[in-house]
């Protein structure tokens, strides 16, 4: 019985797609892994909501001991309302099997304010939606409830110094927007019990709502009859061309017809992939590499984010760049230079910004794969060092962009399907790849390096740092391979 219960969260799910949530409610096994970068996310909006509580102190918090516990949590949180206490975070509710825990609740003149947090910038149809269903069933549990407001992070916010709460969160009123969304609301929840009801999976086609407004955790079930390389691989087709072809009957790139409209780039990953030919525009190639300085530095960042800024002069959800990699020949020698931050709850830009200077000498073209990342970390440094601004400029001046043959299309391999990370050219050029990392993609890296600092285990933090060395050195060295095949051209 306990299955057929609503939450917020499986309620939008169910809204995206009612397959999903009878899915999720029955054949949980089948969904995809949570990945690490899905964890942090998860994370994130929790600290995000321990924050926005201190906008309302000395609250009690009704939250349960663990899920199976919710109700004993509805319990506790009627208990204060009684007692008459007036700040109340996780306050649980349930009317008509529908769960709902509200961030903060908060008793004013007027009756009661309800506030959902959001780790957001801005305020979606999905949030009011949200929103609407808390006002739904708090309201008809017999709450006085008067106002509900979303609490989003404004991304204009700098932190200077210690973090100011009321100047990190924006409070919006939403309460009207949740009144005219009621019969939604009830018309909606009467569909998803009666899909609850059901005794099969619905028969619900792959579409647009896979991956709006959230990326599905069943697309591994529900796409996996679709080709290796299908339509949706295709890149920079857009998305209204993609669905329109597969509501056609068109999976394979092999069957998009001639008068779709493709792009220069996309019909030749199309020609290559259909007549298995591979696409190398000598004359381009070796103009670019003709272009290239005799002293190569191959440079590569990682950088990390956080919706709440770590230190000052940051913003939410700012890149911070805490490590590079760099290779560079010298007397027909590869030599490597590295810099790694120490946590990243330590502002270690400064180091970042005196190592790299220090290491990318005077002269030679710096190679790097997506110049825009790179140079754009460069200049938000320059902004808050305006001491190094100079050499930095200096560093951006000779950047060199190694993405640009595979961007354009001069050397193309049906197997990079129709991508041009280095995580996809790599394996096309050479037998190097990532696979024997512990790390082995930038957001893996990120989210390790997020998390060092809750880590008192030394030995375990070596390995870390070992780790995410060998990750990025890697980069640059893949980078280092993938001009030599371009020089053999």
């Amino acid at each position: 019985m306990a299955k057929t219960y609503l939450s917020k969260s499986t309620f939008i799910k169910g809204v995206q797609c009612e397959k999903a949530l009878y899915l999720h409610k029955y054949n949980r096994e089948l969904a995809d892994d949570i990945s690490p970068q899905q964890q942090a996310v998860f994370e994130s909006g929790t600290s995000v909501g321990l924050l926005a509580q201190e906008l309302f102190p000395q609250g009690v918090d009704a939250s349960p001991k663990d899920y199976s516990q919710y109700f004993q949590s509805f319990k506790y949180t009627l208990e204060l309302i009684n007692k008459g206490v007036e700040v109340i975070y996780e306050a649980g509710f349930f009317y008509d099997n529908v769960m709902c825990f509200v961030d903060v609740l908060v008793k004013e003149k007027e009756g009661w304010h309800a506030y959902e947090v959001k780790s957001s910038t801005k305020i979606t149809d999905t949030y009011i939606i949200d929103a609407s269903l808390q006002y739904h069933v708090i309201k008809n549990s017999g709450l006085d409830l008067v106002n509900i407001s979303i609490i989003h992070i404004d991304n204009s916010y700098v932190r200077s110094g210690a973090i100011d709460p009321k100047k990190l969160f924006q409070l919006v009123l939403v309460t009207q927007h949740a009144i005219d969304k009621q019969n939604y609301i009830k018309d909606k929840l009467t569909i998803l019990h009666g899909v609850l009801s059901q005794d099969s999976i619905p028969n619900i086609d792959i579409g647009p709502h896979c991956a709006s407004p959230y990326d599905c955790n069943f697309k591994g079930y529900c796409w996996q009859g679709l080709p290796s390389y299908s339509i949706f691989d295709l890149s920079r087709l857009n998305k209204k061309i993609k669905w329109n072809l597969y509501n056609r009957g068109v999976v394979d790139i092999n069957q998009i017809p001639i008068n779709v409209g493709l792009s220069d780039n996309q019909k030749i990953e199309v020609d290559a992939y259909v007549n298995k030919k591979e696409i190398i525009h000598k004359f381009k190639i070796r103009e670019f590499v003709n272009s290239l300085s005799d002293n190569i530095f191959y440079l590569d960042f990682e950088t990390y984010q956080s919706a709440i800024p770590p230190f000052s002069n940051v913003k939410p959800y700012q890149q911070i760049p805490f490590q590079y990699s760099a290779h560079y020949e010298r007397n027909q020698k590869m030599m490597h230079v590295e810099f790694l931050a120490k946590d990243a709850v330590t502002d270690c830009r400064e180091k970042f910004i005196q190592h790299l200077i220090d290491d990318m000498q005077e002269d030679g073209d710096i190679l790097v794969y997506n110049i825009g990342f790179e140079r754009s970390r460069l200049r938000e440094l320059i902004a808050v060092f305006p001491q190094y601004k100079i050499p930095l400029q200096a560093i951006i001046n000779r950047m060199k962009d190694l993405m640009i043959p595979f961007k354009e299309k001069w050397y193309y391999l049906p197997s990079m399907k129709g991508s041009y990370s280095i995580k996809s050219v790599l394996p096309a050029l050479s037998s190097m790849s990532y696979d024997d990392l512990e790390i082995n993609n930038g957001g893996l890296a990120s989210v390790t390096f997020a998390n060092m600092h809750i880590i008192s285990n030394q030995d375990s933090l070596n390995v870390i740092r070992k780790n995410l060395l060998e990750y990025c050195k890697r980069d640059t060295l893949a980078m280092v391979e993938i001009l030599n095949v371009l020089k053999m051209v």
